[in-house]
């Protein structure tokens, strides 16, 4: 799949240009969790890196709890053979019925692409799965990496590229995470039990420690509006304009490798109720 990377690469020169109210700053927006110091803030608080070996990863979370904005943030992730490991960067309330929007990036072997995986809990319930291999090699370069949270939808962004909408079907019975403020957190971690071709690649500890990297940070609350190049529609809206849905097609036709909603085997007495609705 090494070979996908390289099509498509120009589409995603997508000039970004935010105003917002939090920010740059690692040392300001978040504290480092676990990992000792395999957990490190440097660059004058502009750039932060987990570490993964044998003994432990290592992760982060903000400070403060969001409810509903754009949160964008760049990151590098594992060079080489990744294999096993997994970079996860989300929203997450606490507690058993908890909302949680995901980012989880599961590496792979040497050549071979890493997989975007993307999930939506509301009220502790998850099973809303989206996979996606990237039009690019996550390692080599910065990649922002976004959520719009409002009440009408979930929107995640890649370089500013829609890949996935999640609406609010509430109107038919399905939860949506809007009433719990999330904070953000990431974490770099070993799971080579399901994470790599579903166990059968272990992580390789000869090449550790794993490193990710992460700048530029930016929360935007949704009642702020934005000045971003995404579209202002989604952002005031509950659609997305005609270029930011041709965009998502153009993701979900070329990349998506697994849709919840087209998985009949898991679902034998009917797909979910928001599976039938309009994706856009």
């Amino acid at each position: 799949m090494g070979s996908s990377f390289n099509g498509f690469s120009l589409l995603v020169l997508v000039s970004l240009v935010i105003s917002s109210t939090a920010s740059g700053d690692f040392y300001q927006n978040f504290d480092l969790t676990w990992g000792d110091n395999r957990a490190k803030i440097f660059n004058g608080g502009k750039l932060l890196s987990l570490s993964l070996d044998k003994i432990s990863g290592s992760g982060f979370q903000s400070k403060k709890e969001y409810l509903f904005g754009r949160i964008d943030m760049q990151l590098k992730l594992v060079a080489g053979n990744s294999a096993g490991t997994v970079t996860a960067y989300y929203l997450s309330s606490q507690g058993p019925t908890h909302d949680e929007i995901d980012f989880e990036f599961l590496g792979n072997v040497t050549g071979e692409p890493y997989i975007l995986h993307t999930n939506v809990y509301a009220q502790g319930k998850g099973d809303r799965e989206q996979q996606f291999y990237l039009w690019f090699d996550p390692t080599r370069n910065f990649h922002t990496y976004s959520i719009i949270w409002k009440p009408q939808h979930i929107i995640y962004l890649v370089d500013n590229i829609p890949i996935r909408v999640f609406k609010n079907a509430e109107s038919i019975g399905v939860p949506f995470p809007k009433n719990q403020p999330m904070r953000i957190y990431s974490s770099l971690w070993n799971a080579d039990d399901w994470a790599t071709r579903g166990g059968l690649v272990k992580t390789d500890w000869t090449k550790a420690p794993f490193t990710a990297y992460y700048r530029n940070f930016n929360f935007v609350p949704a009642t702020s509006g934005s000045s971003s190049s995404y579209s202002r529609s989604a952002w005031e809206s509950e659609e997305l304009d005609a270029t930011s849905r041709r965009r998502l097609r153009w993701v979900q036709k070329y990349f998506m490798i697994y849709n919840y909603c087209t998985d009949l085997k898991r679902f034998p007495q009917g797909l979910p109720p928001e599976c039938r609705r309009s994706r856009f």
